[in-house]
């Protein structure tokens, strides 16, 4: 049987996804157990077993000052801006991309201006979102919505402007209006194209939000990160990288599984 033609069984589906995690765990302990041999005091690659302490120490400690745990305080934070971010983004994005995709005058009017604002670099207008919004949850906010809306913009309408003009002919033949055509026919095949748009955008959402807290802010996931690189704290940088790693997985998962349950029908099975 061709290679191209072989299918993972149940067991080897879980050991063959399970194998990078393995190699890339047992490379980093390799390099940890190095440079730990070579000098105790190294502070660079912290070994697993720090790693894990650092973990527990960061979860369950209370601030002196605040008596809060700042490691869930800096989740919170995070995770809030996150969800405002590509919330209005996505709403914007859906919106704007069925009217682009549905009527042909905002289609010209609109089309090359989204076009020009996706090639303009987000991290670029941070300066200007600061000096506007000033250096508040506003301007995170805004910033991830900026950067991520025009994709899903462009996305969406393409994905519109792909539907069966059949479907449309007909709706308009039963008397369908514009907005009924857009609510009734073009909304529901469209949302499991906004799910998937969403899953993409997570990566560039997080480098903006980490961005814009690592600027200016006093709580955060990515405030916290660049705070304590001044002390060389590798735990406790690996440790907030790993967390947000897991956080977006997560995320991306309850999509996956949100689009799987809602729109089965969408979903393309291998």
């Amino acid at each position: 049987m061709r290679l191209i033609n072989r299918r993972a069984g149940p067991v080897s589906r879980v050991t063959l996804a399970a194998l990078p995690f393995v190699l890339v765990g047992l490379a980093y302990a390799s390099a940890s157990a190095a440079r730990l041999a070579e000098n105790p005091q190294d502070r660079v690659l912290p070994s697993p077993a720090t790693l894990l302490e650092t973990a527990i120490r960061l979860m369950t400690e209370e601030d002196r000052r605040s008596g809060e745990v700042l490691f869930w305080g800096d989740t919170l934070s995070s995770l809030t801006l996150l969800f405002s971010g590509v919330g209005i983004a996505a709403v914007i994005g859906l919106c704007v991309g069925l009217a682009i995709g549905l009527v042909p005058l905002v289609r010209t009017s609109l089309q090359g201006f989204v076009a020009v604002l996706s090639m303009i670099p987000p991290l670029a207008v941070l300066p200007i979102l600061f000096i506007s919004l000033g250096v508040g949850d506003a301007s995170k906010i805004a910033l991830i919505a900026i950067g991520i809306t025009p994709f899903l913009i462009r996305d969406l309408a393409a994905r519109t402007m792909e539907l069966p003009q059949e479907q449309l002919v007909k709706a308009q033949t039963l008397g369908a209006s514009t907005l009924s055509i857009a609510l009734s026919v073009a909304l529901p095949q469209i949302m499991p194209r906004l799910l998937s748009a969403l899953r993409l955008s997570l990566g560039p959402a997080w480098l903006f939000l980490i961005a814009a807290e690592a600027v200016a802010s006093d709580s955060g996931l990515g405030y916290r990160i660049f705070l304590v690189r001044r002390f060389l704290a590798m735990d406790v940088i690996l440790t907030y990288v790993a967390w947000i790693t897991f956080l977006a997985f997560a995320i991306d998962w309850l999509l996956a599984q949100a689009s799987r349950r809602l729109y089965p029908w969408a979903e393309v099975r291998g």
